[in-house]
């Protein structure tokens, strides 16, 4: 089955999701700048979020640039990432509005996590279903680990002691994970 169409399908919905994101920012109830910094909560979600998905999309874009063959059960999973991934604009105004609050932090932080997995298990179906590629996508799988770990971390505490840790945890590893190894995989990329 060809790869195209389905990474077609996945760039338009990132890209609508991605807009819509943009879409739930609040107006400031008065246009001063001290009405913009009230907000600066909201435009931390919406920024890190926005990054987030492009993050993803990344990843995505790498990891299926070699791929030859793509099977049912990709597509399935890609979907199913996809599904996740359209609840961030839900998450995220909830974030929004509601920074500190635990429900709203696990919310965002649970369909984090549950991306993240999914995006995890569609590298290991495209693994099974294009071996050549294993050591590329064995380094991505050790970084999507790495990545979730910390994520749990965050959503845990969360759940427990510091609500913004969810979105924290998705700042700490976009920083410090994501898009270094991004960086390290394209340059692994012009080596060969």
């Amino acid at each position: 089955m060809s790869k195209e169409r389905t990474m077609a399908f996945t760039d338009a919905i990132l890209a609508i999701v991605m807009t819509i994101l943009v879409l739930e920012l609040n107006e400031p109830e008065q246009m001063t700048w001290s009405g913009i910094w009230a907000l600066h909560e909201s435009y931390l979600a919406y920024a890190l979020s926005f990054f987030w998905l492009g993050t993803l999309w990344v990843g995505l874009h790498n990891e299926w640039q070699h791929v030859k063959m793509i099977k049912t059960s990709t597509l399935w999973m890609n979907l199913i990432v996809l599904f996740w991934a359209s609840l961030f604009p839900y998450t995220t105004k909830l974030v929004s509005d509601h920074f500190n609050n635990s429900v709203a932090q696990v919310l965002y932080g649970v369909v984090v996590v549950l991306t993240t997995v999914f995006n995890l298990l569609l590298s290991r179906t495209l693994v099974i279903e294009n071996p050549q590629e294993r050591a590329k996508s064995r380094f991505r799988q050790h970084w999507l680990s790495l990545d979730l770990l910390i994520k749990l971390v965050g959503l845990v505490l969360s759940l427990t002691v510091y609500p913004p840790a969810a979105m924290y945890s998705v700042l700490l590893t976009a920083c410090a994970i994501a898009i270094p190894s991004h960086v390290i995989e394209s340059l692994q990329g012009q080596k060969e």
